[in-house]
């Protein structure tokens, strides 16, 4: 049997209190990093790049260590960014200067920018689709007849965008909703209520899959979606990777492929 046949003849985990599924879902949506795009295998790629580029303490310091340390940074201040405590940019800045303070450098704020435009060449340069995207969107084209695709991705938009052109799924989805332009960041309900009024369907007719639990998968079921948890294992990123607090039953879908879609989602 093919690794995809076994990946979508495998029930997905679904607690007792899982959503009723009697709702025909016709819109699918998507988180984008770490969810379609292998964000955390693009960052460890360009901070990688920038230490080497840079030589000295930094190229020799370890590399496991720096890059929890870089995500750590990602995590906390592109948090303050979606909470409006900071700007795009500022957040920017202030993961380059919280990285480089170790090294001894204190960058001016064009220097701080000029350093993460420096990581942003790598990281960009390593941006690609995971190998179940393209199966699962064709497998739930088959399965769900007339489903439509779509985007809710917490960050800037044209920046969002820009990644889903370069991996080229931008021509297969109606709509991109981003936090940046609607100003609601997931987990509120508002971000997702706005996706369903972009389509023009009812919450209940939508599913939505995101990598987080909390952010993606409850934050979507709370709102009144098919909310599913996408848990890629070994893939997820060990800062943002909220398996180990997990117990007991879960009131969403738990997948391990988006290969899993499909038998998930068929009338």
């Amino acid at each position: 049997m093919s690794a995809e046949a076994r990946a979508v003849s495998r029930r997905p985990e679904v607690g007792l209190s899982s959503p009723n599924r009697a709702a025909v879902i016709r819109v699918m949506l998507f988180d984008l990093d770490d969810c379609l795009l292998a964000h955390s295998h693009a960052v460890a790629h360009g901070l990688e790049a920038t230490r080497v580029a840079a030589g000295g303490a930094m190229a020799a310091a370890d590399a496991a260590a720096e890059l929890l340390r870089w995500r750590e940074l990602e995590e906390h201040h592109y948090t303050r960014y979606l909470a409006d405590e900071i700007d795009f940019l500022e957040q920017r800045r202030e993961r380059a200067r919280g990285f480089l303070a170790p090294f001894g450098v204190q960058p001016t704020p064009a220097e701080a920018l000029a350093w993460f435009d420096g990581y942003m060449h790598g990281y960009r340069a390593a941006w690609r689709l995971f190998d179940d995207v393209l199966p699962a969107l064709e497998g739930l084209r088959r399965r769900v007849p007339g489903i439509r695709f779509g985007i809710i991705t917490n960050g800037d938009i044209v920046f969002q965008t820009e990644k889903l052109v370069a991996i080229g799924l931008d021509a297969r989805l109606e709509h991109v909703i981003a936090s940046g332009e609607v100003g609601i960041a997931k987990p509120a309900a508002g971000i997702f209520e706005a996706a369903a009024r972009a389509f023009g369907v009812p919450v209940a007719a939508c599913a939505y899959v995101g990598d987080r639990l909390r952010t993606d998968a409850l934050g979507g079921h709370e709102a009144g979606m098919l909310g599913i948890w996408l848990d890629r294992g070994e893939a997820a990123s060990a800062v943002t990777s909220e398996a180990s607090a997990v117990s007991g039953e879960l009131p969403v879908p738990r997948i391990r492929s988006l290969l899993e879609l499909p038998e998930l989602l068929a009338p």
